[in-house]
């Protein structure tokens, strides 16, 4: 099994300040990822480091067979699928649904001099449908709400038929329906013989959709637990990493976390 994204011993310092220290971890092909921790845990760090958007302090970030600091990473950032919220900002708020996603083709946010021909603009239909998209085409990116947002960041993503795909905290912010709906989308993408390796960042086991696979805890730049799912996602596991006394629990496939009644935090 081919391995999509390595970091080899990677620590990340930023105005003085460790963010990530001696990270080694692995995605393969098939792989479904999830990383969880608290507000500055080093999360969004490391998926920026696997879209290559930036580099490593110290030691090595290898993603789809290409060193970082070695590759064109304009080239290589074509290969990789991302959904978070600063590529959202970027979109000029008056861009029709259906150009954003189509300006994906180009690595581009919004609509200018390109030219697309008709695989292009089925692809878009195709994915803004198996997104439930298409009433949406012509309406402006700065109307929608953010469950619709954040449907179209994955729809994006997914366009250019990624190797990997990155999501940042997709269902942060959404109400409760829009979760459960978006939720549900990525369990089908996930579950796909032809999704490519998935690494998804959140706060909450709640939002951790059926069909994945693996599971990183991180806290302070450091790796408390990494591996499969039903394995890492224990209360002693979830208790060091939160800094709360906590019980998990699953039913259905999904997962909840409560904190220990009468414990209070450390």
């Amino acid at each position: 099994m081919a391995s999509v994204l390595e970091l080899s011993d990677v620590s990340y310092v930023r105005n003085g300040n460790r963010i990530l220290d001696s990270i080694s971890w692995t995605v393969d092909e098939t792989d479904r990822w999830v990383i969880l921790g608290s507000n500055g845990a080093g999360k969004s760090t490391i998926l920026q480091l696997a879209s290559a958007s930036t580099h490593p302090s110290s030691g090595t970030v290898d993603v789809l067979g290409e060193r970082v600091g070695r590759v064109d990473v304009f080239e290589l950032r074509t290969r990789i699928g991302l959904a978070a919220t600063g590529l959202a900002r970027r979109v000029p708020p008056h861009e029709r649904v259906g150009d954003v996603v189509l300006t994906a083709a180009y690595a581009v946010t919004g609509r200018w001099n390109e030219r697309y021909d008709s695989l292009d603009l089925e692809r878009a239909a195709e994915v803004m449908e198996a997104w439930d998209l298409t009433q949406l085409s012509t309406r402006s990116f700065g109307t929608l709400s953010d469950g619709e947002r954040k449907r179209v960041q994955i729809a994006r993503a997914v366009m250019t038929d990624p190797e990997l795909m990155l999501l940042d905290e997709p269902a942060g912010s959404l109400d409760l329906g829009s979760r459960e709906s978006l939720l549900e989308s990525l369990e089908d993408y996930a579950s796909s013989a032809l999704a490519p390796a998935i690494v998804m960042v959140t706060h909450h086991v709640e939002e951790i959709p059926p069909g994945f696979t693996h599971v990183m805890l991180l806290a302070e730049g450091r790796i408390q637990a990494a591996g499969p799912v039903a394995e890492v996602l224990t209360d002693a596991n979830l208790t060091s990493t939160f800094g709360v006394p906590l019980q998990v629990a699953q039913e259905d496939g999904r997962w909840r976390a409560r904190a220990k009644r009468g414990t209070t935090a450390r």
